[in-house]
C-alpha cells in the first residue's frame, strides 16, 4: 500500500467522461444506509456536488433515508456507468450541510420541487393520490410566490474513508484501485485489489 493524492480528482475526470458519454443521470448513485434493526436499504438518489471532502445530496430528513443516515452517521455510495464499464464506490461518516448552504441549492430548484419539499411527507404512507394532491394545492396557496426551504428538507454529505474505482476488464479480470484513509483528516493510501 502506498500514499496517494486525493481520490477526487479522479472521481472528477471520471465523472466528466460519464456526463459526456450516459443517456440519462450521470449523477444517479444508489445510497445505502443501516436501519435500526441493522437492516441495509438501498435507493438511488442524484448526486448534486462534489466538494468539501464529500459527495452532497438532497433529501426530507424525516425520509428512511434521512433519519438512518443521520441516526448512524455512516453511508455508502455507488455509481455506476454502463456506458463506461465503470463504477465507483465510497462509504464513510455523514454530516448534514449547513443552513445557507441547503438554502442556496433550494433556491435553484424548479417551483413544483420545491411545493414538492414541503407536500411530500416523504415514506410515510399515502392514503390516496387525491390527498398527496390537496397538499400540493395547500403549500401552492401559502407561497404563491417564494417557496422557503422546509425546515425538514436539507443536504448530507458522505466524507468518504474509502473509495474504490472499478474498471470491468475481460473475462472479469476487472482493474480495482482501493483508496482508504482512517479519518477524515489522515492522508490516503492507496492499494490495488484482486478483482
Amino acid at each position: 500500500m502506498s500514499t496517494a493524492p486525493d481520490p477526487f480528482a479522479r472521481f472528477e475526470a471520471w465523472f466528466a467522461e460519464a456526463s459526456r458519454s450516459e443517456p440519462s443521470d450521470p449523477n444517479a448513485m444508489t445510497l445505502a444506509t443501516v436501519g435500526p434493526g441493522g437492516l441495509p436499504s438501498a435507493r438511488v438518489v442524484l448526486l448534486k456536488s462534489v466538494e468539501n471532502g464529500g459527495f452532497t445530496f438532497y433529501t426530507n430528513l424525516e425520509s428512511r433515508k434521512g433519519r438512518e443516515a443521520l441516526a448512524t452517521k455512516k453511508a455508502a455510495l455507488c455509481f455506476h456507468w454502463k456506458s463506461l464499464k465503470r463504477q465507483v464506490r465510497a462509504a464513510g461518516p455523514v454530516e448534514r450541510v449547513p443552513d445557507a448552504e441547503a438554502d442556496a441549492y433550494f433556491a435553484t430548484r424548479a417551483r413544483g420541487s420545491q411545493i414538492g419539499a414541503w407536500a411530500s411527507l416523504q415514506s410515510q404512507v399515502l392514503p390516496s393520490r387525491e390527498s398527496l394532491e390537496a397538499r400540493v394545492r395547500e403549500f401552492e396557496a401559502k407561497f404563491p410566490v417564494t417557496v422557503p426551504r422546509p425546515p425538514h428538507w436539507s443536504g448530507l454529505r458522505v466524507l468518504p474513508l474509502e473509495v474504490e474505482f472499478w474498471t470491468e476488464g475481460a473475462f472479469r479480470l476487472h482493474e480495482r484501485h482501493h483508496y482508504i484513509r482512517e479519518n477524515v483528516s489522515a492522508p490516503w493510501k492507496l492499494e490495488t485489489l484482486f478483482p
